[in-house]
């Protein structure tokens, strides 16, 4: 991976994170409540980086359990 900035990185994540709950037919719902959380706001936030919202590594890693898919999945381009 090339240089790049905090903010491509965390719209790529994001990205990556939409495009693998869709293919597992979950919503952000879901997803959210999978997780623990009550509202959708942690993952549409994150998901398109809305006002510098993004995913830590312990949700990433929740994510990645739930979806089952590897951690690395989600920082490739």
């Amino acid at each position: 991976m090339n240089k790049i900035s905090p903010e491509h990185f965390y719209v790529l994540i994001g990205k990556n994170v939409a495009k693998f709950r869709k293919e597992k037919n979950l919503s952000q719902l879901d997803l959210s409540l999978q997780m623990g959380y009550k509202s959708v706001s942690v993952i549409s936030g994150a998901e398109i980086y809305y006002n510098g919202t993004h995913f830590n590594l312990e949700h990433l890693l929740k994510i990645s359990q739930i979806l089952e898919i590897e951690l690395c999945e989600f920082l490739k381009e």
